[in-house]
C-alpha cells in the first residue's frame, strides 16, 4: 500500500528527522501543509539531501500567494537541492476567506484563475523532475487536474467520493487528454482506537472547520458525510485497515493519513495508531 503521513515540524531539523524516520518505516511520502516554517519548500529541499527514496510533497501551496512561474522555479530548485527523484509539487486555491482576509485577494473567478495556473506550471514541469499534482474536489478542477498535472490531492473525501465523483471524472479527463492514469491521494483523519464513537467525538471537535468551508462541504456531502468526523478513519486495527483498503478500492492510489489523537493517554494513541500504519505502510 502506498501511505503516507502529514509531515511538519517546529524547525527544519526536526522536519529531516521526521522524513528519515517515515522513510525507514516505509511510508512511501510526506506531505507538508504550505504553514509550514511559513514555507514548506526549503526545509523539504533539506530532508531530500537526508533520505534516499521517501516522496515530498507539498499539500498544498496556495496559488493565489506565489507567481505559477515563480512556484513552478521554486519546485525545480528544491528537486535540485534535493538531488534525488521524489518530490511534488502540490498546488491548490484555498478558500475564499485566506484568498480575500488574509491574503486581500478577490477570490472571484477561482475556477478560471486555478484552470490558467495549472495550464502554466504543468506546462513548465512538463518533463522535468518534478511531480505536479493539483488540488481538486469540484467537477471543473478535477477535469482540470485530468489535462494539466499529473494527478489530484484529496481532503476530506471518504471512499464514495472517491469512487462516485472523483475517480471517474479526472480519469476521463487524463484520458481525453492522452495522458496516463492520473494519481488520486486521498487525505483524511486516522485514528486506531477501541471505541469508534469516542474517535469521531474527538474528529468531530478537532476538524469541525472543514465543513463550514464550501468546497469540503460539497465533497463530504457527495460522500455521504453529515461532518467531517464521519469522513475521518476510526476504529480499531481492523476497521481502519479496513477503511483505509476501502479507499484503495475506490480508486485511490495513494492514502494520506492525519493522524489524531483520542482519548487522555494522547501517547498511547499516537503510538498505536502509527504501528498500524507502519505495519501497513511496509506491507
Amino acid at each position: 500500500m502506498r501511505i503516507g503521513l502529514t509531515g511538519g515540524g517546529s524547525s527544519a531539523d526536526r522536519i529531516v528527522e521526521q522524513a528519515q524516520q517515515a522513510e525507514a518505516d516505509g511510508f512511501s511520502h510526506l506531505w507538508f501543509p504550505s504553514a509550514v516554517l511559513g514555507d514548506p519548500l526549503a526545509p523539504m529541499a533539506l530532508a531530500g539531501k537526508a533520505t534516499t527514496s521517501i516522496e515530498l510533497g507539498t499539500s498544498v501551496l496556495v496559488t493565489y500567494a506565489c507567481h505559477p512561474i515563480l512556484q513552478a522555479n521554486r519546485a525545480l530548485s528544491t528537486a535540485a537541492t534535493m538531488d534525488r527523484p521524489g518530490l511534488t509539487l502540490g498546488v491548490g486555491p484555498s478558500h475564499k476567506p485566506v484568498v480575500e482576509d488574509y491574503l486581500g485577494l478577490s477570490y472571484e473567478g477561482v475556477g478560471a484563475h486555478t484552470e490558467t495556473y495549472a495550464k502554466t506550471v504543468g506546462a513548465l514541469l512538463k518533463d522535468k523532475p518534478v511531480t505536479f499534482m493539483l488540488s481538486a474536489l469540484a467537477p471543473r478542477l478535477l477535469r482540470v487536474a485530468g489535462e494539466h498535472a499529473d494527478g489530484t490531492i484529496l481532503w476530506m473525501a471518504n471512499a464514495k467520493a472517491v469512487a462516485s465523483h472523483v475517480a471517474p471524472r479526472i480519469t476521463k479527463a487524463a484520458a481525453n487528454a492522452g495522458r496516463p492514469a492520473p494519481r488520486i491521494v486521498a487525505g483524511l483523519p486516522v485514528a486506531v482506537c477501541d471505541d469508534a464513537a469516542e474517535g469521531r467525538a474527538q474528529a468531530a471537535k478537532d476538524f469541525a472547520n472543514y465543513g463550514e468551508l464550501p468546497n469540503y462541504r460539497r465533497i463530504l456531502d457527495i460522500g455521504g458525510a453529515a461532518e467531517p468526523a464521519d469522513a475521518a478513519i476510526v476504529g480499531d486495527e481492523a476497521s481502519v485497515t479496513a477503511q483505509i483498503t476501502a479507499l484503495f478500492e475506490a480508486g485511490a492510489t495513494d492514502v494520506w493519513c492525519a493522524p489524531f489523537v483520542v482519548g487522555e493517554a494522547r501517547s498511547a494513541s499516537r503510538r498505536r495508531t502509527r504501528d498500524l500504519l507502519n505495519e501497513l505502510a511496509g506491507a
